[in-house]
């Protein structure tokens, strides 16, 4: 048995008509192009829709000119789509009536649902049912709505508009928030760039921000896609999208608010608590190659660069520059933002040195003001930057030298000339010329006044290339054991061998029933020792002094079993106690933890880091969706900041790091295998011994859902 990759398209073009309708009913319609209902109204009719408006208002023959209709049921026709701008008690029976008159597609502009109150979450679980059984696509309730200006299609409310229209271009937006999708149009619309198409879902009652991003994923409409969320409510359809728009090659940038830990019940586990649901969600968009924006202004520079649709696999940045600070500053991002910047050919370097003697040619390479005295030298140093350095990305520092009149048109002829002759590069300048911004932009530039800007932008289109270079390859199949889970929460020996017939090995140990059993066990395994308290109502042993190291002989081992029950009787009196567990004490080792829980959202999820204390107090922790090979292992374990003491940081023995990602693979496919019932596993600590040696879990707990300790 194996596990499946990513779930296909499911459904996404059934929001065409949410999106593309020919005809649009407004329930609710007003003649006041100010108000709620008026508004969808009056921005087509201004801009043009070319499909059917029939507005719904039983009070008026007329609404804005155009012909009212007395109810739904007085509709010419079914229309593509309908919005409901009533109050929420008429949304459910104008709902059903909408789906009776044969309307798939609606917009609840209506509020007072579950974003109210217990009441009102009963009253949208209504307005689904009524949805999901007439087959209708339902945007909302309490949305701003929907537009498509490629169709001059305006089904919202928000009043952003009186900032000015859209403006071409191909940046789509969705948006849970309506008024942070509409802000971050408005925002754009000040830079210039073209957002067409912005959609937000609201409570996302059937529609949610995975269908969008789908519906994104697949539509020509949008070549780029900044996408606001605060919490996200379902996996299939979102990693559905995801997948689909790096297949497409469409960017994905994303500003995902809230940071909270998982609470209650969902954190039942060691790993889960570590991990909180926004760890999740993080690994997730890595997966999948989204970029996170962390304010507007970086989603906006990021979709912005993402517009020329440049996006180099493997991304390497170069930097010319005529001025030295502004080098180190762009180094210093660089470094920050992971983005290579290989030096210059040592045989390149003296090259631009003979043309320019006191220049700095490494990398970045700082052509010095001289080149002001001698323009021609700019096409030689760029001409360089490109053809001897070999980047896939160029940053040129120019600052006001751009703008001004002495220098700048030659400048801009030259810059003009040399991106014509590479144009499978991602040319980006950096320079404080607002006058010039739109001819260098028309050439194909990217422009921004902050270097460090536009060194996160470049990182991230790089970001963007090395996972679309992946999206053809096939998620690796991962074999599945078969596990049966005990009907109870198990015992450390028992959670470790049902763990070691999946792929997980243990130290070698026994359970042990009295002091004589420990002895002989500890003479078999041979000293030193570990002696640990064996029950399956004990699962974090050292809270309570259950674990005893460098036990070295066997009257310490006669002593030690009787301190172990002592504790455990005195600090956990109704424990079920088995015994002890006699296991081999190991050295030298690196010690992991490993761990599995399952998130709301996406399932199983499995986490490394550093063992002992150090992964609860620093942190520093990778996770991944469930199952995942080893080579996605071995990445997870080399993301580490800690990666350095599995790899001989000074002078320490290099890892089993092969050993530790078979490990941890084998652990993702266990918690796949073992189904619904396991709430989650710590391993920890997970021994990690020298090249060719393994590695044992010398401590192992499985949880069970329904179980609390």
């Amino acid at each position: 048995m194996t596990a499946d990759a990513a779930p296909a398209n499911a459904g996404f073009a059934s929001l065409d008509a949410l999106v593309r309708p020919r005809s649009v009913a407004v329930i609710g319609a007003s003649d006041e192009p100010a108000r709620i209902g008026g508004r969808p109204i009056a921005y087509m009719k201004e801009r043009g829709f070319q499909g059917e408006i029939w507005p719904v208002n039983p009070k008026r023959a007329t609404v804005q000119g155009l012909t009212a209709y007395a109810s739904v049921e007085a509709l010419p026709a079914a229309p593509d789509v309908a919005i409901i701008a009533v109050p929420a008690e008429h949304a459910i029976p104008t709902l059903d009536s909408l789906g009776k008159k044969g309307c798939r597609a609606v917009i609840v502009f209506s509020a007072g649902f579950a974003e109210m109150d217990a009441a009102g979450a009963e009253a949208q679980d209504r307005l689904t049912a009524v949805a999901r059984r007439h087959g209708i696509r339902l945007l909302g309730p309490n949305c701003l709505g929907v537009f498509n200006d490629s169709i001059r299609f305006y089904g919202t409310f928000t009043a952003s508009f009186e900032k000015g229209w859209p403006v071409p271009g191909r940046i789509g937006v969705a948006s849970q928030s309506g008024a942070y999708g509409t802000h971050l149009f408005a925002a754009a619309l000040d830079r210039g760039l073209g957002m067409q198409v912005c959609i937000t879902t609201g409570n996302e009652a059937e529609v949610a921000l995975g269908d969008v991003l789908g519906w994104m994923a697949q539509a020509p409409e949008v070549d780029v896609i900044c996408a606001y969320a605060e919490g996200i409510r379902e996996s299939t359809q979102f990693i559905a999208a995801l997948d689909l728009a790096r297949r497409n090659r469409k960017p994905v940038v994303m500003m995902k608010v809230g940071r909270s830990m998982l609470g209650g019940a969902a954190a039942k586990s060691h790993t889960a608590s570590i991990a909180g649901d926004d760890a999740v969600t993080q690994a997730v968009l890595d997966e999948f190659g989204v970029v996170r924006a962390r304010t507007t202004e970086e989603m906006l520079d990021i979709a912005y660069a993402a517009s020329r649709r440049i996006y180099p696999a493997r991304n390497t940045l170069g930097v010319l520059t005529v001025s030295g600070g502004a080098g180190v500053l762009i180094s210093d991002a660089a470094e920050a933002a992971g983005l290579a910047m290989p030096p210059m050919p040592e045989a390149a370097q003296e090259k631009l040195r003979g043309l320019v003697p006191f220049c700095a040619p490494r990398n970045p390479i700082d052509c010095t003001a001289q080149v002001t005295n001698n323009l021609p030298l700019i096409t030689e140093f760029a001409e360089s930057v490109a053809t001897d350095g070999g980047y896939t990305s160029i940053l040129s520092f120019w600052s006001q030298t751009a703008a001004g009149r002495s220098v700048g048109p030659s400048l801009h002829q030259q810059m003009r000339a040399i991106r014509a002759a590479h144009p499978d590069r991602l040319w980006v300048m950096s320079m404080l010329a607002p006058n010039k911004t739109a001819e260098y932009e028309a050439d194909g530039w990217v422009c921004f006044e902050d270097p460090s800007r536009a060194v996160t932008a470049i990182a991230a289109m790089g970001q963007y290339g090395a996972s679309f270079a992946k999206a053809g390859e096939p998620r690796a199949a991962v074999p599945l054991p078969q596990v049966t889970l005990p009907a109870t929460t198990p015992s450390e020996a028992v959670a470790k061998a049902l763990l070691a017939e999946a792929g997980v090995p243990a130290v070698p140990e026994h359970a042990c029933s009295d002091s004589e059993a420990a002895v002989a066990a500890a003479e078999q395994i041979g000293y030193p020792v570990v002696l640990k308290i064996l029950s399956p109502d004990i699962l974090h042993k050292s809270e309570i002094g259950g674990v005893l190291l460098d036990v070295a002989n066997a009257d310490q081992v006669r002593h030690g079993v009787a301190t172990l029950l002592d504790r455990a009787r005195h600090h956990a009196p109704n424990a079920r106690l088995e015994g002890v567990l006699v296991a081999k004490q190991i050295k030298g080792a690196v010690e992991m933890a490993l761990g599995v829980f399952r998130d709301p959202v996406f399932g199983p999820v499995a986490m490394v880091g550093l063992g002992g204390i150090f992964v609860e107090v620093l942190k520093d922790v990778s996770f991944r969706r469930c199952p995942f090979d080893t080579t996605e292992a071995e990445r997870m374990i080399r993301s580490l900041r800690g990666f350095p003491l599995l790899d001989g940081a000074r002078g320490r023995p290099k890892a089993d790091v092969p050993a530790l990602a078979k490990t941890l693979s084998a652990l993702s496919a266990f918690a796949i295998a073992a189904g619904p019932r396991l709430a989650g596993v710590d391993v920890n600590p997970l021994l990690v011994l020298p090249e060719g040696q393994g590695c044992f879990a010398a401590d192992a707990v499985i949880e069970l859902e329904g179980e609390s300790h």
